[in-house]
């Protein structure tokens, strides 16, 4: 670590030179602090896992977020969160979650990060759109991302720690559509859903025109969902469209919330939304 001081030249030289003056006077000048070499500031673990489902590596990033009463070995819920690189949103979700548990307002949690390979092969279902299919060479892997995780990556968490078997999962943006998706067609696999303006938009909204036939389809466990939008108008739409269905017909068991964030960019709703779902879903009991 450099440690940088500015000064203004000709002062500073003035100054140097009354003080080796004044040393000069006095006695000897006084020894510089001793420091210690840097080290590495450590906030939780990472692990590789090879998966076989994948054909790949991936680098998983963990957090503990207990608290100042929470026993070091007591069980944790787990927060899956796609994006989860270190460059990516990791440490931007593990400090809300440190500073809301510290608070009081959300109960201790693991945070699990996934960081990305192909991130749009991962976090999308298939298209038909030809705009949709050039944003990447591959896109459509979402249902091999689930089985990644279902298969290979929530036993190797369960082998690993501690956990209490509460799930939920986190997203922003492709990884919200990958959230939505999975609570549409995967319902059983998380608790809870967190989605931040969701690309609902994706293959020209077919997620949404199927999500009737999904939710009556679906068996009753309690469950709770949250989404948000922020003032992009093709997020807006899809995810008013969501709104208007869940108060039409929401399964039993579903708490469900929805909030608009006009105020906020699709650059911006990240952190808030997440602030604000952590609070609503994930608050002490």
């Amino acid at each position: 670590m450099k440690h940088i001081v500015m000064f203004n030249k000709f002062h500073g030289s003035l100054c140097l030179a009354a003080a080796l003056l004044g040393a000069g006077l006095s006695g000897p000048l006084h020894a510089a602090p001793a420091v210690s070499a840097a080290a590495p500031l450590v906030i939780g673990e990472s692990f590789n896992i090879e998966s076989k489902v994948l054909a790949e590596t991936r680098h998983i990033n963990v957090y503990m977020s207990r608290g100042y009463s929470l026993p070091a070995d007591a069980p944790l819920p787990v927060l899956y969160m796609p994006d989860g690189g270190l460059r990516e949103d990791f440490l931007h979700i593990a400090g809300l979650l440190q500073v809301s548990v510290d608070n009081g307002t959300m109960r201790p949690f693991m945070l699990v990060g996934i960081e990305n390979t192909q991130r749009r092969r991962d976090m999308t279902g298939p298209t038909d759109n030809a705009e949709d299919k050039k944003i990447a060479p591959v896109v459509g892997g979402s249902a091999q991302f689930r089985r990644f995780i279902r298969e290979e990556l929530m036993p190797e968490v369960k082998q690993r720690y501690r956990t209490t078997g509460e799930t939920a999962v986190i997203g922003e943006s492709l990884a919200g559509l990958f959230v939505v998706e999975t609570f549409l067609r995967d319902p059983q696999l998380f608790d809870h859903y967190v989605a931040a303006d969701p690309s609902l938009w994706w293959n020209d909204s077919k997620l949404l025109a199927e999500a009737p036939a999904l939710l009556a389809k679906r068996a009753a466990k309690p469950q709770t969902l949250y989404f948000a939008s922020s003032s992009n108008a093709g997020i807006v739409q899809g995810a008013g469209q969501l709104s208007a269905l869940l108060t039409a017909r929401a399964p039993d068991g579903l708490r469900w919330y929805y909030q608009s964030m006009p105020a906020e960019t699709h650059a911006t709703i990240y952190q808030p939304a997440a602030l604000q779902a952590f609070r609503m879903m994930l608050k002490p009991n």
